[in-house]
């Protein structure tokens, strides 16, 4: 562009131009140039060459529309998750009701909603047409929704569930679950859904229909539940749902039946282990001399008592049974080994989730690879203590979580098995003890720490990449 402005100069001067002459002027990245330029008075010229000014206000308003335009897309997707958080709430506040109104009075299924909403129809055309006979179906209607709503909840009336013992199983094997319901009425209960509310951690509540139970009669349900985590689970809720027996309306009522499921930890089968064969071996001299001891006393008799059906007729002291006139059976000395084994599970200190199932596994495995050997041995954890017997080891540590309070005093200071996370602890172990340390894979620093005990040669790190069962196996130092 190009504009000649030299006619509109005035002035008195004499030879004088003036021209201004603007060469560029785009929309956006737009040039202003005021130059080339000529000033001459008395015959004396003075030149000026200006600089462009350079503005680029296209690139400002589209960064302004990029930033409204983020703005909006930001505003956009708030609303969104305004939306889906409102439709959310929505469900839930409707679900709560229609649940409610289940278990204490009823709810209509679909079929119940359309007869309400045909019903409320027919009965506004008979208000507005007077017409008799839209009164008579609007009638008929109310009384039938009325009747589906009371026959359901006659229908779960009486009835009655109880569940039979549970019997403990092994992590992976099933759960034997059995109930029983009973109709105690002189009328058949048709039409039933049985559900069993399990606890979230063993599982889903388990369904089941039933057609029908006699008058007097008792339904039998039995299922199996998979298990995949030891524990020790409670629930009590049975509920009963039917629609009986149009379909229109439906009413759950909930029944109390206790259970109790045991889920042991897996036992390990050890051809030998040991780190239980060698425990309290630095006291061996004084144990030799102990069970000398008490060799010369074993196969003596203590005392006479009379014969008992069952009893070996090896026992029998014939001169002694000759002199009183019956049998007379020697009681003999034994001798019970003094050594005792404890297996110790610090279950106070804090665990990584594997790291603790994997010492449950490990302290299951060695108490009973004890028991088969004929060794006096028990289990202490941090809440029960020590114990001793199958069934109340396998408890303990099927209920038995990282973490838990210390309810008891620590374990006695003698030589134990110690299994633990914690590797402070190992110092403070007793003389002849043995350890397993469990290393946290979730920190680094702890993992590349070295483990320093005041106990070396006497335990081991659990390697988690390589089989527990191998590892139990080895001998102390063979698993480096």
């Amino acid at each position: 562009m190009l504009l000649d402005y030299s006619n509109l100069i005035t002035g008195n001067a004499q030879n004088s131009k003036f021209k201004v002459k603007i060469y560029q002027f785009p929309i956006g990245n737009w040039e202003l140039g005021i130059g080339n330029w000529e000033l001459g008075m008395e015959n004396e010229v003075i030149t000026h060459h200006s600089s462009l000014i350079t503005h680029h206000s296209l690139l400002i308003t589209h960064y302004s529309l990029l930033i409204t335009h983020h703005s909006l897309l930001i505003t956009h997707y708030s609303l969104l998750i305004t939306s889906e958080s409102m439709d959310k709430s929505q469900q839930t506040l409707i679900k709560r009701t229609t649940n409610w109104l289940e278990t204490h009075w009823v709810t209509p299924a679909y079929g119940g909603w359309l007869l309400i909403i045909f019903g409320t129809c027919f009965f506004g055309a008979a208000t507005n047409t007077m017409a008799g006979w839209l009164y008579v179906i609007s009638g008929i209607i109310a009384a039938l929704l009325g009747l589906a709503a009371i026959l359901p909840m006659r229908s779960l009336r009486n009835l009655s569930v109880s569940r039979k013992v549970i019997a403990p199983v092994t992590v992976g094997d099933l759960l034997t679950i059995e109930l029983a319901i009973a109709n105690p009425t002189s009328q058949p209960k048709t039409l039933l859904q049985v559900w069993d509310v399990l606890p979230s951690e063993l599982g889903k509540p388990v369904t089941t229909p039933v057609e029908a139970i006699v008058p007097q009669g008792v339904h039998h349900w039995i299922y199996f539940q998979p298990t995949n985590k030891r524990g020790i689970y409670y629930w009590q809720e049975v509920q009963l749902r039917t629609a009986t027996p149009l379909g229109l309306f439906w009413c759950c009522r909930s029944r109390e039946a206790r259970a109790k499921a045991l889920v042991y930890p897996t036992v390990l089968p050890l051809t030998n282990c040991p780190l239980v064969d060698q425990i309290g071996t630095e006291d061996s001299v004084e144990l030799q001399s102990h069970h000398r001891s008490h060799s010369a006393m074993e196969n003596l008799t203590r005392s006479l008592r009379p014969y008992r059906l069952g009893d070996p007729t090896r026992l029998i002291h014939w001169r002694t049974s000759a002199r009183y006139g019956e049998l007379q059976v020697r009681e003999l000395e034994t001798f019970t080994g003094s050594q005792e084994v404890f297996i110790c599970l610090d279950s106070s200190s804090s665990w990584q989730v594997d790291n603790f199932e994997a010492a449950v596994i490990a302290a299951a495995s060695m108490y009973f690879y004890a028991l088969n050997r004929q060794l006096n041995v028990k289990l202490w954890t941090a809440k029960t203590g020590l114990l001793s017997g199958n069934q109340a080891v396998l408890e303990a540590l099927a209920g038995t979580h990282a973490g838990e309070d210390a309810k008891v005093a620590q374990p006695p200071y003698l030589p134990l098995i110690w299994l633990t996370q914690n590797r402070v602890s190992l110092d403070s172990l007793p003389p002849g003890s043995r350890w397993l340390l469990w290393i946290s894979t979730l920190t680094e620093n702890e993992a590349a720490q070295p483990v320093m005990s005041s106990h070396p040669g006497t335990g081991f790190v659990v390697d988690t990449a390589q089989s527990l069962h191998q590892q139990l196996q080895l001998r102390v130092g063979e698993n480096k």
